[in-house]
């Protein structure tokens, strides 16, 4: 087992990083989040898809880089650290994930050479309205209608849902495609305003029933995946938080001396360092064994989240308040990380039910 990335992996990370810089700086996404429309930076988009960044985990037949999930872990750790605009969760991860487990032939075809290409974006609607994991396939109905099937009912937290091409449902316990243009869209009020969620509504919406034997299964290894691709988003805000405390406790002088002099500082500096360290490992570990051992992979992806989500949480509180007065403000960007960590712990599940996963997997 790998938890060093090799050099190839940290030039991706390098690269990434460097574009980010250049398109993607805290005012970048504060123009984006201010936005009325879709919420998502298309021109950033376009430049990560011309890097191949949007089809790493597509095979190469399918116009994608055919890499692991390590590599595609780099990128996310990049892209949570700037709070980048872009439908890379629900394209690049959900989606693709969902079409691999699918394995459907004639699904990937049709989606993943435009998700690759950066051409076209999906999301996917597996939460019901009360926001469970998989409780979409209780609040949207399936009924065939002639030849065609038909959507009814709601699907609740759709993360880019509204600037979706297609959309994945999981309803009445069966996986669908919908065109995302007839799908009708209501914006949520979420806590983080950089990533943009919506409340999707099926009102007798034409769809395609995707064939599959486990629907359920499906479900299962899209949690895990995806478990592991927010993890390393998680892991970025809070290398950043890090960062940017740090920064701040050098650079702030009170009482005559910078205030990261002082003991408690330096201490409560001291622990969101090995905070940062000890997620480090727990990601890695759950990136290779994605890549390198699918079996452990249910007991790896909930221990990446049962670690990072309240760990990134806890990283940007701290930090937050280590920033003192200025970091309440609306001008300063630590209420963005604070905001993010917080609906990212939330995203797939509560810490509860994390650790019920993990509890599950190791047989306890």
């Amino acid at each position: 087992m790998r938890l060093i990335l090799d050099e190839e992996q940290t030039g991706l990370g390098d690269s990434v990083r460097a574009l980010l810089a250049d398109h993607c700086p805290p005012q970048r996404v504060r123009e984006v989040m201010a936005d009325d429309g879709e919420g998502i930076d298309r021109r950033l988009w376009t430049q990560l898809a011309t890097l191949g960044m949007t089809g790493l985990l597509v095979p190469e037949a399918s116009g994608g880089a055919g890499a692991g999930h390590v590599e595609r872990c780099v990128v996310l750790a990049e892209l949570g650290a700037a709070l980048a605009p872009v439908p890379y969760l629900s394209s690049a991860v959900l989606a693709t994930d969902t079409v691999a487990a699918l394995g459907d032939d004639s699904l990937a075809e049709e989606l993943l050479p435009g998700i690759a290409a950066g051409q076209q974006t999906a999301a996917v609607a597996v939460a019901g309205t009360g926001g469970r994991w998989g409780s979409a396939a209780d609040s949207v109905q399936a009924a065939r209608d002639g030849g065609h099937w038909r959507l009814a009912g709601e699907a609740a937290f759709v993360v880019d849902g509204p600037s979706a091409d297609h959309v994945l449902v999981y309803a009445d316990h069966g996986w669908f495609l919908a065109d995302g243009g007839a799908v009708s869209w209501r914006p949520s009020r979420t806590l983080d305003p950089t990533r943009r969620m919506a409340r999707a509504e099926f009102a007798g919406t034409s769809a395609r029933r995707v064939p599959c034997g486990d629907p359920a299964g499906v479900l299962e290894a899209v949690w895990h995946r995806a478990a592991v691709a927010l993890a390393a988003e998680q892991l970025g805000g809070m290398r950043r938080v890090l960062a940017d405390t740090v920064e701040y406790a050098k650079a702030r002088v009170q009482f005559g001396r910078p205030i990261g002099s002082q003991q408690a500082v330096k201490h409560a500096c001291a622990d969101l360092y090995a905070s940062c360290e000890q997620a480090e490992a727990v990601l890695w570990h759950a990136a290779w064994t994605a890549d390198h051992d699918p079996a452990a992979l249910p007991e790896a992806a909930a221990l990446a989240q049962v670690v990072l989500g309240p760990a990134a949480f806890d990283t940007a509180a701290a930090g937050l308040q280590l920033h003192g007065g200025i970091g309440y403000t609306w001008e300063h960007d630590a209420h963005l990380y604070y905001k993010r960590a917080k609906t990212s712990e939330l995203l797939l599940g509560t810490p509860a039910d994390h650790r019920a996963r993990l509890a599950d997997a190791l047989c306890l």
